[in-house]
């Protein structure tokens, strides 16, 4: 696909957007520190996934079909994959026993982070394919690999916090000061700038953030090469995770073929970079198959909860 005329002004309307939705929900909605309800999670998620489908909307409007479906496409694929980086938060915070009223700061701040980092890593990755294209080959095998080790080892548990390397190095560069029970990141202490646990909190969930972008973002770059539609489907699927998290912490882990799903996803986007020269693969279908791996990876989940002697291949 021919990457989209996109002026300056589109580009500075839709940071604006994010910019203005972002200071809503923490300068209004979260002004205070409180653990988020239900109804207060279900709200934002269902807000965020109206604004990337009307956002999608847009697209079809003034670029057609073809862009729209490639939109859509990476937002799902993005999604989707995000998905598992909810283990990995529950994880976070069960480990470093992070309040809930604390825990939906951590996440804005965490996932505004992404938002740069995921902007940086889209633009240079699209210049770099772009003057050395057999690159998609390499991230396509990448990702194949990446699809099957998945598949094998859905089960294994995650590494200890307490071998991470990047927060050993925090604590000899900023001194640690626990036993801070204020919402902030930094407090001062005899004169001195100490790191609070909640700042361990979120460079973590930066780590992670940057673990998993090694697999998301290639694979939206076998969706489309378009930096703008790579770079807006990453942010509107990231930005709705942080309240996607409070209604699904509870219970993904019942979702059992979800990770089986995400592996069939990232061996489908690296076959599609890997072939997509000799078999061409059409937006519309590439929609097609994530959305039917998706939604039979929760049907099968929920027929397993609900019979699961069947599924165990037991008989009475």
């Amino acid at each position: 696909m021919i990457p989209l005329d996109i002026s300056f002004w589109i580009w500075g309307l839709f940071f604006i957007l994010i910019g203005g939705m972002l200071a809503l929900d923490l300068g209004v909605f979260q002004r205070d520190n409180h653990p988020i309800t239900q109804r207060e999670a279900w709200f934002w998620s269902l807000v965020w996934i109206a604004i990337a489908l009307l956002f999608n909307g847009w697209i079809h409007l003034w670029y057609g079909h073809e862009a729209a479906l490639d939109f859509l496409t990476a937002y799902l694929v993005e999604k989707s994959l995000s998905l598992d980086n909810l283990f990995v938060f529950a994880l976070i915070f069960n480990y470093f026993s992070t309040p809930p009223k604390h825990q939906h700061r951590v996440l804005y701040w965490g996932i505004l982070g992404a938002i740069v980092m995921r902007l940086a890593l889209i633009i240079f990755g699209v210049k770099i394919i772009h003057h050395f294209e057999w690159l998609l080959y390499v991230m396509g095998l990448f990702l194949i690999y990446s699809g099957v080790t998945f598949f094998r080892h859905f089960d294994q548990t995650e590494k200890n916090f307490n071998e991470n390397r990047l927060l050993k190095f925090a604590k000899k560069i900023i001194p640690l000061k626990d036993n801070v029970k204020r919402s902030r990141f930094f407090v001062r202490h005899q004169g001195k700038i100490h790191m609070t646990p909640l700042f361990l909190v979120l460079l973590s969930i930066e780590f992670s953030d940057l673990v998993f972008a090694l697999d998301s973002i290639p694979a939206v770059f076998g969706i489309t090469l378009d930096p703008f539609l790579a770079f807006t489907s990453n942010v509107f699927a990231i930005l709705g995770l942080r309240s996607l998290y409070f209604v699904l912490a509870d219970v993904l882990p019942r979702f059992y073929y979800l990770k089986h799903a995400l592996s069939l996803i990232l061996i489908f986007v690296g076959a599609k970079m890997t072939i997509g020269e000799v078999v061409k693969i059409s937006s519309l279908l590439s929609l097609s198959v994530v959305g039917i791996i998706i939604t039979s990876a929760l049907v099968l989940s929920l027929l397993k909860k609900a019979n699961p002697v069947l599924f165990s291949g037991k008989t009475k």
